[in-house]
């Protein structure tokens, strides 16, 4: 699985930091709005990190379990959850194609900017598992980067073309930065994120009902489903 790849253990503060950002704050946002939770619903976050959304979810709902790959990122939330007194929150260290929970014990799955570090069969098998924890009727909510570099795409041509411009005007260390991403692009080192058609089938395929996708204006967007009340498991 790609995810390993990445020594995650040293990017506890550059996530830390990302996270107060204005924009992946607003997408927290827009990840609580479309979950819609209530005080009784149970909460899995997948790729917790250091707790952008966990942290903000725990006081709302009965119970938070904060998955995460990396062990010092689960560190890093249980002692955030600890100084805030959030005893709901659970850190959890596993990945997101093999979450460690009870079929059926969830009522929403969240998830934010995660799964474009999987290949799109790790994101199948991510959505399978959130899919097999989710209890039927519950909800899934998924913020992610959602476009793929190809040009013969508008929205992705109007998004590499906004992305080379803003990096331009860095100057000289803005090129070398072009420069970087577009050698991790042709050796296979860039991320793998979707477009939103493929979420949208790959949700339906995987057994889900009331699919809605949101591609942003900028390279992210939101996707929500619902696990059909009398579902059990997934679609062979």
């Amino acid at each position: 699985m790609r995810l390993l790849r990445k020594d995650w253990d040293r990017h506890v503060r550059d996530t830390q930091l990302l996270a107060r950002t204005r924009g992946f704050r607003r997408m927290r946002d827009l990840i609580l709005a479309r979950a819609r939770l209530t005080r009784r619903d149970r909460v899995v976050d997948v790729g917790a990190g250091t707790g952008l959304l966990a942290l903000g979810i725990a006081p709302r709902v009965s119970e938070v379990q904060a998955v995460d790959i990396s062990p010092a990122m689960t560190s890093y939330l249980q002692r955030e959850a600890g100084q805030l007194g959030l005893e709901n929150l659970e850190p959890v260290t596993a990945s997101a194609i093999d979450l460690p929970l009870p079929d059926a014990s969830a009522t929403v799955v969240v998830s934010n900017y995660v799964y474009h570090h999987l290949s799109d069969e790790d994101k199948r098998n991510g959505i399978a598992e959130a899919y097999r924890v989710l209890r039927p009727g519950g909800r899934l909510v998924i913020g992610d980067m959602m476009f793929r570099p190809v040009l013969a795409n508008p929205r992705s041509r109007r998004i590499i073309a906004s992305k080379v411009r803003s990096l331009l005007r860095r100057g000289p260390a803005g090129v070398i930065r072009l420069i970087k991403n577009l050698l991790r692009y042709v050796t296979g080192g860039w991320e793998q994120p979707a477009d939103p058609q493929w979420w949208r089938d790959a949700l339906v395929a995987a057994g889900f009902s009331q699919v809605e996708v949101e591609p942003l204006e900028h390279e992210g967007g939101i996707v929500s489903a619902v696990k059909p009340n009398g579902a059990t498991a997934p679609p062979s």
